[in-house]
Order: C-alpha cells, then structure tokens, then sequence
C-alpha cells in the first residue's frame, strides 16, 4: 500500500531524514515512535505529499507520486490519502456532519452520496446522534471521532495520523485507539500513526523507531 524509499530530508544545513526505507501493507497498523525531532513528522507529510523529500520515492496504492502535477497531487491525496492530526481542524462554522463531507465534496461528490457516507462512518463511529451540532458543542473526544470520520469519507488507500490521541484525556486516547484497531477489522483500513503514547504504539501491528533522521535496525 506504501513504499518508501531513500527518503532524505534537510530544512537549510540541517539534515532531518537521512536515507529512510518504510513499507506498510495493506490492512495494516504501523506506529512511528522516536524522540522529538527525529524525524517521524516530516517523515508522515512526506508519505502524505505534503511535503515533498530532497531525494528518494514514494509509491502509494502503485502510484509513483513524484510524477504527479500539482493539480494532480491534490486530486491524488484528496482521493487516497485520509489524515488525522492531534488538533482536529474541523470547520468551527459547520455541523459534524458538513466537516465530515468536505473532502467527498471537493472530489465532487454529489451531496446525497456524501451525507449517506458520512452518516455510515459517524454511526461507525458512534456519533451519528451529534451530526448536527457544532464542533464547540462537541466533547474532545467526539471531535476527534468526528475528524477520523472526515478522514476516511472518501474510502482512502492509508490514513496517516499524527499524535492523534495527543490532546486526548487516558479515556478518550484509549476509546480513539481500539477505534483505529475495529476499524482496521471492518474496512481493512490502512494506517501509519506518529505517537508518543505506548498504548497506541503496543496496539500497532508493526512499530517502527526513528533516531536521528534513520529507521533503527530490528524492528518488531
């Protein structure tokens, strides 16, 4: 589903990625785990093409996305590429139900289908009763489910999150990530998860640890 290779990374003299190898199979759940500034961020926007590497490729879904345009990387990553970031980002002015057919909405979608999608995923994720309500009605941690809905509106390839349980209290963290494992079991959904919790890097499949801009050896 995801091959990286030789990725490498500077911002200026400083090096941030330093030649890194990532495959992720379909059906899988990957945590990425290091210290801060290790690279496990920059590695995550590379692989989501929002930022792009120095050298190296990677292919998503068979798809080579360093041929990619401009316009079409947008398409690219609005079609196959879900995100999930520790700060929600939903759109203060709409309804959780309007956040979450945003992106079925730019791929031109037409409203019917995306309502029913979203209506699917926010039941899925046991929120459907609070479609309607703002996001400042909304607790913490229906935010964020109202945000994994939005990410996987369009059935994208991989979800890739980023400290996604970090603003999180333990019950909501530990809810959001039994979440990520059922909905790997009911739409074989893909994901690559950035964290610092142990909890949600020991539910992985596969943990894989940067140091230092490297992948270390031997990983689990």
């Amino acid at each position: 589903m995801l091959q990286a290779n030789g990725i490498y990374k500077s911002y200026g003299t400083l090096p941030i990625l330093k030649g890194v190898d990532l495959q992720v199979a379909k059906g899988e759940i990957v945590s990425l785990v290091g210290a801060s500034g290790a690279g496990k961020s920059t590695l995550l926007h590379i692989v989501g093409t929002l930022d792009k590497p120095d050298s190296g490729t990677v292919t998503i879904n068979r798809t080579d996305i360093s041929t990619l345009n401009g316009k079409q990387l947008s398409a690219f990553r609005n079609e196959h590429i879900g995100f999930v970031f520790q700060f929600h980002h939903l759109l203060p002015e709409f309804t959780a139900l309007e956040n979450v057919c945003i992106p079925a909405f730019i791929r031109k979608v037409s409203r019917t289908q995306a309502e029913h999608r979203a209506i699917e995923l926010l039941e899925l994720l046991g929120v459907n009763h609070r479609k309607n309500h703002k996001p400042n009605e909304l607790s913490g941690g229906e935010q964020q489910r109202v945000a994994v809905a939005r990410a996987l509106v369009n059935s994208p390839a991989i979800v890739l999150a980023d400290e996604p349980s970090g603003n999180l209290d333990s019950e909501n963290a530990t809810a959001l990530h039994q979440l990520f494992v059922e909905l790997r079991s009911k739409l074989d959904q893909t994901f690559v998860i950035v964290t610092h919790n142990e909890e949600l890097a020991n539910i992985a499949d596969r943990t894989v640890h940067i140091k230092d801009g490297m992948i270390e050896a031997n990983q689990e």
